[in-house]
């Protein structure tokens, strides 16, 4: 007998498909689980303890807390679905917090919520969905997953104020063979809260996520110090010439494009951190137009074209340098399968290494994968 195909693509009744949603514990991934339950299918919840969350018990605003957990643990409860704790600390301080500390103390501005993606949540997690026998896994982010002429296509979720593509740029297309997005069609985050309240879920006016979760109160420098008690050196806060300005008392207590709080006074026109240089613990300071970027260097590109990123001598598309600006036009230039010179179209302010490039079709949602900027050769 030929079923008919399902709500999540495969040829078999609901009943008979399993699937492992990851339960951060807030609203989104939570109505996930219930809307699939409640369609039959069969779910297993899978929550993910990253780091130590005794100092972020009570914190709301941060994913993954012990409250996380709770929250998670009692929708499962509530709905009537098997639920899983699984301790990836180590991995998640390997592959993620020691990362980010040492990209902060190189200068860089780091997005961990990338790599948590990249190297914990869609690698570690989607492992552990396969040793479950699922067919596929199912998570709370906006965006979607459509499927193309020939093969799953990432697409930018319906509601753009939501659109959590730059976040998901490396996703391969190995992973999005096997994940499901089901909440990146809605149009607003009322209809997901909606949904909430009409599954009855304790969590549908729950606040959302603000900070980085391991850093539960936002002070990144106050994590990176203690991590790494040695990137609290002083050094030299100097101009675009090399002249000191003023003594500075470690790297880590700035960022590119940075304005207040430089301790510098008695200027005509303000200034703008424009570089940090950790090698020499020099903060480099400069006019607000210095931080105006055309050309970028991006490498570990993630590719989701139809045909190979190098066989052509540029794409033409638009891309985002950061999560909260939009799409701008921009030429992309590979130099190799995983490099690439960017030209944006419309210079930009602030680009700064450790931020991802995303590429985006020029006139619709779908996502070509991206990279990370770094400085590129001297």
């Amino acid at each position: 007998m030929i079923h008919p195909i399902n709500s999540l693509g495969f040829s078999k009744p609901p009943s008979e498909t399993r699937v492992v949603v990851a339960m951060s514990g807030g609203v989104d991934s939570s109505v996930v689980a219930a809307e699939l339950a409640t369609q039959g299918y069969d779910v297993v919840g899978v929550t993910l303890q990253l780091y130590d969350h005794g100092a972020a018990l009570a914190k709301k605003g941060a994913c993954c807390a012990g409250i996380d957990i709770h929250d998670a643990r009692r929708v499962a409860e509530e709905i009537g679905f098997p639920h899983y704790v699984l301790d990836y600390e180590n991995i998640f301080k390997e592959t993620v917090i020691d990362e980010f500390a040492d990209s902060y103390l190189a200068g860089a501005t780091p997005v961990p919520c990338i790599r948590c993606n990249e190297r914990v949540k869609f690698k570690d997690l989607l492992a552990t969905a396969r040793d479950l026998e699922a067919d596929c896994m199912a998570t709370g982010h906006y965006i979607q997953r459509k499927m193309g002429p020939d093969k799953a296509e990432l697409h930018s979720a319906a509601d753009a104020n939501r659109d959590q593509s730059y976040f998901l740029f490396p996703t391969t297309q190995e992973q999005l063979d096997f994940l499901r997005f089901p909440l990146g069609h809605l149009k607003s985050k009322a209809e997901t809260r909606a949904l909430a309240k009409t599954h009855g879920l304790a969590v549908a006016d729950k606040p959302d996520s603000q900070d980085i979760c391991f850093v539960p109160d936002g002070n990144y420098a106050a994590l990176i110090e203690k991590l790494r008690p040695e990137a609290a050196s002083p050094g030299n806060i100097v101009d675009l010439e090399g002249n000191i300005l003023a003594p500075h008392k470690g790297v880590i207590h700035y960022t590119v494009g940075q304005r207040r709080g430089l301790g510098i006074g008695g200027l005509a026109d303000p200034l703008y951190v424009i570089k940090l240089d950790a090698d020499t613990r020099e903060v480099v300071v400069g006019p607000k137009s210095a931080l105006t970027t055309r050309l970028i260097n991006v490498r570990e590109i993630n590719w989701l074209g139809d045909i190979p990123f190098d066989s052509t001598p540029e794409w033409h598309m638009s891309v985002r340098v950061r999560s909260t600006r939009p799409p701008q036009p921009a030429i992309i230039r590979p130099l190799s399968p995983t490099t690439a010179e960017v030209e944006l179209l419309v210079p930009e302010e602030g680009v700064s290494p450790g931020q991802a490039c995303v590429f985006y079709e020029s006139q619709g949602s779908r996502i070509y994968g991206g990279g990370w900027i770094w400085r590129g050769p001297k």
